[in-house]
């Protein structure tokens, strides 16, 4: 009988392994994001493919048996196509079909009927044409608009990349006082009190960080690392050692590297340059120690 290994009760004393916001950059994610993530990924979705039964207990038609509800939502398939269009939560299901009696089932995949529409967006003014399903377009009609459609549900019901960047398109722009419509002040103030109860449970920080995917939430978050590092190129920190070194040196041309049309790398610049390192090489101030770093100065021999 083998002995369980320190590894092993670690794991059975309820240790878990870790997630994608537990180590490395994603540990360094803002809560913003992670509240995103919890409502897009981790909260249970409305029922599309199949409908829930309220009780927890049924009765079997044929024996009379009560037996348990298995009320188990279908495993669903997002394709990259699901993430360029708003599906309205539908995607592909992946099972089994019996298509005669005397052979085997084989696997077959049930995709939503598909077709391309053009929806209007009050918040940012203009029409959009996206890839629906006849599910998408119903619930915009239930919900009395395309603004109202994605401002009122979960990220975990509208389910596509597009649509989520959408939502923040519309967040953004609400909370911004709608730019849009700045040649149109009353339908401006309309749109706003209409629109604006929905900005309600964000803040702008998670209006921010909503919508994006966990790749892009990581690019967002390395580019704020390095605008906040503010790292110079090695080329601009050794130019302005150069000028401060000529400048305590006294010379009078130091201000003709500062420029940048004289640094420039074309030909007629570098021949500038060239030149006026050969008067500041000539010069009695440099008192010969430029000629040293020049190289297009001419070496005592």
């Amino acid at each position: 009988m083998a002995h369980a290994t320190p590894q092993g009760l670690k794991l059975l004393n309820g240790w878990r392994r870790p997630g994608r916001f537990d180590k490395g950059l994603g540990a360094q994610l803002p809560d913003a994001y992670k509240k995103f993530w919890r409502e897009w990924k981790l909260t249970k979705p409305a029922a599309v493919h199949y409908i829930p039964k309220e009780s927890e207990w049924e009765r079997d038609e044929v024996t009379n048996a009560i037996k348990p509800v298995q009320d188990i939502p279908l495993p669903l398939i997002d394709t990259p196509e699901s993430h360029q269009g708003i599906w309205g939560g539908e995607a592909v299901i992946k099972g089994f079909q019996k298509r005669n009696q005397t052979k085997r089932r084989v696997p077959h995949f049930w995709v939503p009927q598909l077709r391309r529409s053009v929806v209007h967006s009050q918040v940012l003014n203009e029409y959009i044409s996206v890839v629906v399903t006849e599910r998408t377009l119903d619930q915009i009609h239930e919900c009395h608009g395309f603004d109202h459609y994605l401002l009122k549900n979960l990220a975990c019901d509208l389910r596509s990349a597009l649509a989520l960047k959408l939502k923040r398109q519309l967040l953004l722009a609400l909370n911004a006082g709608c730019p849009a419509l700045a040649d149109e002040p009353q339908h401006q103030q309309e749109v706003l009190k209409e629109y604006s109860r929905y900005l309600e449970p964000y803040t702008p920080e998670e209006i921010d960080w909503y919508g994006h995917t966990y790749l892009e939430a990581i690019r967002k978050l390395q580019q704020q690392q390095r605008d906040a590092e503010n790292v110079k190129p090695h080329k601009v920190e050794f130019r302005s050692k150069l000028i401060e070194q000529l400048r305590e040196a006294g010379i009078r041309e130091a201000g003709k590297l500062e420029r940048p049309d004289v640094l420039a790398a074309t030909s007629e610049h570098k021949d500038a340059d060239i030149e006026a390192l050969t008067k500041l090489e000539s010069s009695p101030s440099s008192n010969n120690w430029l000629s040293k770093i020049n190289p297009f100065g001419k070496k005592e021999t």
